[in-house]
């Protein structure tokens, strides 16, 4: 049965303010049951203090992120430097999946170095599932830009049969699809889904002053830079249609997620989704 968790990149904050342990106790109290790590420093304390809260409130870890290659300048684990430690992290985590989050920035905007990617994509994903791991690629609005008539999606989908695809509805939306026709198309290939709403954020009418001063280009950019991420049910995306959509396509978990909260605390926003969701019905599925 397909089930709805939380994105720890949404209280990334939390576990720096609060450790791992309270901020999964809170997420428990919030009603969650299931939660996907990133951009949360696996150390050994960090480590520790999530299985330990994982037992304590049995809250599944569903699923968790790596990046495939290390990039200059950042100190991040990675599946080619760090192959075993993430095994090992997963293991220990009872986690079958893991996911790399973004596309890295050296391949945007050259096909060549996608391909490149996805190919060394597909042969961690097969060293990987001898360990019984699953290897998922999440994307942005990015991967719909088109190349020779081909979504970017599509062509890591033939570069890497043996990946699946964490498909997130608001980045879909923003590259100009419909969510459901993604989630239709990648049926069986999308057990893991993004949940965050799309919404026009209020116009910033301090961007008047710059056609005052003769900035077109800068009020443009505040004109069309009013998209805003929001909790579940308090944008415009049919929700109903995609939990629908998702449930048919094979989908296990339903990560609630925001990338910036605008000031709002992360907790609240996580329990106005949640309370939304169950207003739609979705109850049963936390």
């Amino acid at each position: 049965m397909t089930k709805i968790g939380v994105q720890a990149m949404t209280i990334k904050e939390k576990f720096k303010e609060l450790g791992a342990y309270e901020t999964m106790k809170k997420v428990s109290e919030l009603g969650y049951s299931y939660i996907e790590l990133s951009q949360i420093p696996m150390t050994k304390e960090n480590i520790r203090e999530i299985k330990r809260a994982s037992e304590d409130f049995n809250i599944k870890i569903a699923a968790m992120s790596a990046a495939l290659e290390g990039v200059q300048g950042l100190n991040q684990e990675n599946l080619t430097d760090n192959f075993d430690k993430i095994v090992n992290d997963c293991k220990t985590l009872d986690c079958n999946y893991l996911r790399i989050g973004i596309l890295p920035f050296h391949c945007m905007g050259n096909i060549e170095k996608i391909k490149e990617f996805s190919f060394k994509m597909n042969k961690i994903a097969g060293k990987l599932l001898e360990y019984g791991i699953k290897l998922y690629y999440h994307n942005h609005h990015i991967e719909f830009e088109k190349y020779e008539g081909k979504f970017i999606l599509d062509i890591i989908r033939e570069s890497a049969d043996k990946i699946g695809f964490e498909l997130d509805v608001h980045w879909i939306y923003r590259g100009g699809l419909n969510p459901t026709d993604i989630l239709k198309k990648y049926e069986g290939k999308a057990a893991l889904v993004h949940l965050k709403d799309y919404k026009v954020g209020k116009f910033n009418t301090k961007a008047l002053d710059y056609l005052k001063e003769g900035k077109v280009e800068e009020f443009m950019s505040a004109f069309v830079g009013s998209i805003q991420f929001a909790e579940v049910g308090e944008g415009t995306l049919d929700f109903s249609e995609i939990i629908t959509e998702a449930v048919k396509a094979g989908t296990e978990y339903l990560f609630v997620e925001q990338d910036d909260t605008y000031g709002i605390d992360p907790f609240v926003s996580l329990e106005l989704s949640a309370r939304n969701l169950k207003k739609m019905g979705y109850e049963n599925m936390f």
